[in-house]
């Protein structure tokens, strides 16, 4: 069940993550900014209030997993799974140094609370079908939730896998499309196409809901709906956000998918994000 946190709270932890983003990408030399800052919300409301999982036992045998399918995103998840208890705060020091059990991307045998090592993009969909089908053979009710990047979206494996998720009903995974509308190269629409990516989730057997996914309130409301689902139905919730979103330089800028800040541009980041609401 769901944690008693109000949205308030929710925004205060999105807030304490995306300041904590940005210093762990200063702490890096560098990282893929963008995309942790539009995401923070959905990871923020996912592990402060909806997800069933315990930093004292993190291989509880009912957890809810998580897997980071968009994984060039851990600058966001590390320091996510710092603020929950998993691994030491000061640890964020060393993000993707020399030894550090933290790269670019999440390593399940080396991050404490990582459920699955990724940054090949395309798998999570598919290793989420697995852990979904798996709990219910084991007789678990426990949920497990992909996060992905739209750009992801361009790879067959998710369509695949989308097509399993509906095939053996399984209501109790949960896919999430941060949808900020650029990738790598550009502007996903200018890419590969996938609009109306709602409505193909649709045409593959998913209970679709979509919301704005830097407001707190309606991700809590979309988290809601889709934990309450009684359908047979695997649920696709398309998040829809904005590239850097909290520093204003980074918003909407294709450039800060990844990159490294100066010490100006490091505290005009930490400015803009206390500064918000």
């Amino acid at each position: 069940m769901p944690k008693d946190v109000s949205v308030q709270k929710l925004k205060e932890k999105a807030k304490e993550l995306r300041l904590n983003i940005v210093k762990t990408a200063n702490f890096a030399g560098s990282g893929h900014v963008g995309g942790s800052l539009s995401c923070a919300d959905v990871l923020a409301a996912l592990y402060f209030k909806y997800l069933n999982v315990n930093a004292d036992d993190p291989a509880m045998f009912d957890r809810d997993r998580f897997i980071l399918s968009k994984g060039h995103c851990a600058l966001a998840y590390v320091p996510c799974l710092a603020m929950a208890g998993f691994v030491p705060m000061e640890s964020l020091e060393h993000f993707n140094h020399y030894e550090s059990p933290y790269g670019m991307h999440p390593d399940s045998k080396k991050v404490r609370g990582c459920d699955a090592s990724t940054g090949s993009l395309g798998h999570g969909l598919p290793m989420g079908v697995g852990m979904a089908l798996g709990l219910r053979y084991q007789k678990v009710d426990s949920k497990v939730v992909v996060l992905m990047g739209d750009g992801e979206q361009n790879e067959g494996s998710v369509w695949e896998a989308a097509m399993a998720a509906h095939q053996f009903k399984l209501k109790n995974l949960i896919a999430i499309v941060d949808r900020n509308k650029m990738m790598i190269d550009g502007r996903t629409e200018d890419v590969m196409g996938i609009d109306p990516i709602d409505k193909k989730y649709e045409a593959f057997g998913f209970n679709v809901i979509v919301c704005n996914g830097n407001d707190m309130a309606e991700v809590d409301a979309a988290l809601a709906k889709a934990w309450a689902n009684d359908t047979d139905k695997p649920v696709c919730i398309i998040a829809q956000t904005e590239k850097g979103f909290g520093v204003k330089k980074f918003q909407g800028n294709v450039k800060w998918h990844y990159g490294a800040m100066n010490s100006d541009l490091f505290k005009e980041a930490v400015a803009d994000i206390e500064a918000m609401d």
